[in-house]
């Protein structure tokens, strides 16, 4: 059986952020990921959502069957309010229990940022993001959850960020994997993404870190920690750009064990207000966290930090040496910018940019030699400081992809939230390695996918025994079809084939029996019994695996339903009359076959 998957990025289709997938599997739409680009603040921001609706008015509920979200970063979830309050959208809303917890503190943060800071009209409202997240319902890593009688999804570790899932999507025999963002190897704070071996029709995943296969975690740690001292003691202020959750508990960690073995003096500060919400969910969800910080967690919580204080906007100022912790991570807006913009004309100090940083934003345009940057007040800004890049994103690199395809073992593969000329290498690269199709589709572009499946049916013993007892009359060839004889039930939603008359029976039918009848004339003299004496040898010898039996009055039968008659005046030819049911229509068939054919008859047809 051939059918079709359908996929149409809105988003991160050979761009990283706005993440918004349409995904058409099984005649249902769903759309993966729903979030809004930190490089733009015109209509590009968001997913085109006219794209779904074919009318001005109408509502996209009447297009989609669900919504999955993989996690809480802002460029998978940040169109969620505006899509379904502004938009339109009452359908379900699915994602993990930590990122139904944080997504709606870090919407209202951006919000904040957004409105309150710059003063943005027609945006979304605190109140639309409590109504958006009425919708939502939380779903369990590896439970399978029924969106209807044919749509079921499945959420799987992906690593990256706390409560961050990849999805495993089934409608019948279809299936599609969706990735989210993920990584391959565990780190200090969070377990390794892992999913079985489901080898779907299609995986589609993220390839932000297409070309990179990182260097060791140790050497890069050393490095960190070795910069950050550096430039401290000299008297520097280092800027870490984060986000919220993630990385920067991965990056406080490490320091604050470092500030200890060293005894070093110098404050640490984080964002205020965010470590207390960040320590608050990764106690409510510990289950979520790597091995050592279950194991360690009920004699000492690692995210009670010692030398890392809560950050007031009135310490940019201060003089002296220290380090700050400050959101967001790509120095696009909020007080990671603010501090970046006072500290930027001195050479002492230092910005380390830790992650992904995104076209437009003022983090991926000082990664690429920028050392003047214009501001909103047409102000040119001289970056002094030092500007460092040390990849601890949480992304899986080339190496950790090719190690998800091995593990799930897709039918295609598909990439997303990527820069196109990095997808081009690791396309040639999936494709020679294991030899199946690989898209890199731009945003509004379709792909589609056909997929053939073998439909299951069950046949009950029965039936089968009754098939194999035809076995010595024709034996099975793999190469070709066999006729079945049965009724194909449908029970639940799985087929089977079972006997015509219980089938009848079920539906409280009558039974009726249709017979079919031939007959061959042969040149046989002598007496009638004589040929068909003469035809039951025959027969028997032919079909030993059948109950045949030769009657007083001449006749044969095979099985109950077949018979044979033989009739004619003696010295004369004969008329071989051969009966059979529907049921048994290869045994006549072959019966006919055998009449006409076998030498030791004298035929005239």
């Amino acid at each position: 059986m051939t059918s079709e998957i359908k996929i149409t990025p809105l988003g991160a289709g050979q761009d990283v952020g706005r993440s918004c997938i349409l995904l058409t599997i099984g005649g249902k739409n769903l759309m993966l990921d729903c979030g809004m680009h930190m490089g733009y603040n015109d209509e590009r921001r968001f997913p085109d959502f006219s794209y779904i609706t074919n009318e001005e008015n109408e509502r996209l509920t009447e297009h989609l069957d669900c919504v999955i979200i993989s996690h809480f970063h802002l460029d998978h979830c940040g169109a969620l309010p505006y899509m379904s309050e502004m938009v339109g959208y009452d359908g379900p809303i699915y994602m993990t229990h930590p990122t139904k917890a944080i997504c709606p503190i870090l919407l209202e943060d951006y919000r904040k940022i957004t409105v309150e800071r710059k003063g943005e009209e027609n945006f979304f409202t605190s109140e639309m993001i409590k109504n958006c997240m009425k919708k939502v319902v939380a779903v369990n890593l590896h439970e399978t959850k029924q969106v209807d009688e044919e749509l079921e999804i499945k959420p799987y570790y992906a690593g990256h960020v706390l409560g961050a899932a990849m999805f495993h999507i089934k409608v019948g025999q279809q299936s599609v994997v969706y990735t989210g963002d993920y990584n391959m190897t565990p780190d200090r704070h969070l377990g390794a993404a892992w999913i079985d071996k489901c080898r779907p029709d299609l995986l589609i995943t993220e390839s932000t870190y297409a070309t990179t296969i990182r260097d060791s975690k140790r050497c890069r740690e050393r490095d960190f920690l070795k910069k950050v001292h550096d430039c401290v003691e000299k008297g520097g202020k280092v800027l870490i750009p984060v986000f919220a959750l993630g990385r920067a508990q991965e990056l406080c960690i490490l320091l604050e064990s470092y500030w200890d073995r060293m005894n070093i003096k110098v404050p640490i500060y984080f964002s205020l207000g965010l470590t207390e919400k960040a320590n608050h969910y990764y106690k409510l969800f510990i289950t979520w966290t790597s091995q050592k910080i279950k194991k360690t967690f009920v004699q000492r919580n690692m995210f009670e930090f010692k030398h890392i204080k809560p950050f007031d906007r009135a310490y940019i100022d201060n003089p002296g040496p220290m380090v700050v912790f400050a959101t967001p991570g790509m120095l696009h807006a909020g007080l990671s910018l603010q501090i970046f913009k006072r500290w930027a004309p001195n050479d002492h100090n230092m910005v380390i940019m830790p992650g992904y940083c995104v076209a437009g934003t003022v983090g991926h345009k000082i990664l690429n030699g920028a050392r003047k940057l214009e501001l909103e007040n047409k102000q040119i800004l001289d970056v002094k400081l030092s500007v460092q890049y040390m990849s601890f994103s949480a992304h899986a690199d080339a190496k950790g992809i090719m190690q998800l395809i091995s593990q799930c073992e897709p039918r295609n593969v598909m990439l997303v939230h990527g820069e196109a000329a990095k997808m081009d290498f690791l396309k040639n690269k999936i494709q020679q390695e294991f030899g199946i199709d690989c898209y890199k589709p731009a945003n509004g572009e379709t792909v589609t996918i056909e997929t053939i499946h073998n439909i299951q049916v069950d046949i009950p013993l029965p039936l089968l025994k009754r098939e194999a007892s035809k076995t010595g009359l024709l034996p099975p060839d793999v190469k070709r079809p066999r006729v079945l004889h049965g009724a194909l039930v449908m029970r639940g939603n799985r087929l089977q084939i079972i006997d015509p008359s219980q089938a009848l029976k079920e539906m409280g039918v009558d039974e009726h029996h249709l017979r079919f009848t031939s007959t061959i004339a042969i040149e046989e003299d002598g007496p009638t019994n004589k040929a068909a004496e003469k035809i039951y040898q025959l027969v028997k010898r032919k079909m030993k695996d059948f109950p045949i039996h030769y009657s007083s009055d001449g006749s044969i039968s095979i099985s109950d339903s077949v018979l044979i008659q033989v009739s004619g005046d003696d010295d004369e030819a004969k008329s071989v009359l051969v009966s059979w049911s529907h049921q048994d229509e290869d045994i006549g068939s072959f019966l006919l076959q055998l009449l006409r054919e076998d030498p030791s008859l004298v035929q005239a047809v």
